[in-house]
């Protein structure tokens, strides 16, 4: 059953893959730690979807930012800076008539964990909400289990148990 919220969540996350392709381009966005990662998000108002798992290696970053690349975000602004490490991100971004301005600040040294706050606002209002609040924490875990490999993305409730990035983003 689908719920007002997930298509909400889905937008919010494609302007995520956006902004942090943009992010990439203009502030080199450093890359994951291979290996083992674990990656909670919480959003305001919403219950927990619980902790992610993904095995990361070089290839996959790399593949996810390109596949990012590609979306082409409709953005009118796309400001970031970066200082005392932590970077602040503010974005104005187009999609299906929906004008998503994004303020965000990422923190940490993407070896150990890093946390992203996210604050972002609709217009016109989805679903009933203008703005959604979102926090995501990641931190690594070691080296990916035996039979995982690059790009395996593992989710309780997930069909299967898991997905892999890499295949996904073939079948596009």
């Amino acid at each position: 059953m689908k719920t007002p919220c997930q298509p909400l969540a889905a937008l919010s996350f494609l302007v995520i893959a956006g902004l942090l392709a943009g992010a990439a381009q203009a502030a080199d966005m450093p890359k994951r730690k291979s290996g083992l990662w674990e990656m909670k998000t919480q959003m305001a108002g919403m219950p927990s979807a619980g902790a992610m798992q993904m095995c990361v290696d070089q290839n996959t970053d790399n593949l996810m930012q390109e596949q990012a690349r590609g979306e082409k975000p409709n953005c009118s602004a796309m400001d970031v800076n970066r200082s005392g490490g932590k970077m602040a991100i503010h974005s104005v971004c187009k999609h299906e008539g929906i004008t998503v301005t994004t303020d965000a600040v990422i923190t940490g040294d993407f070896e150990s964990g890093y946390k992203s706050d996210m604050k972002m606002r609709y217009s016109p209002p989805q679903h009933g909400m203008s703005e959604m609040q979102m926090t995501q924490e990641a931190k690594w875990l070691g080296p990916c289990k035996p039979g995982q490999k690059p790009g395996d993305m593992m989710m309780s409730g997930m069909p299967g148990g898991k997905v892999n990035v890499h295949e996904m983003m073939k079948r596009q």
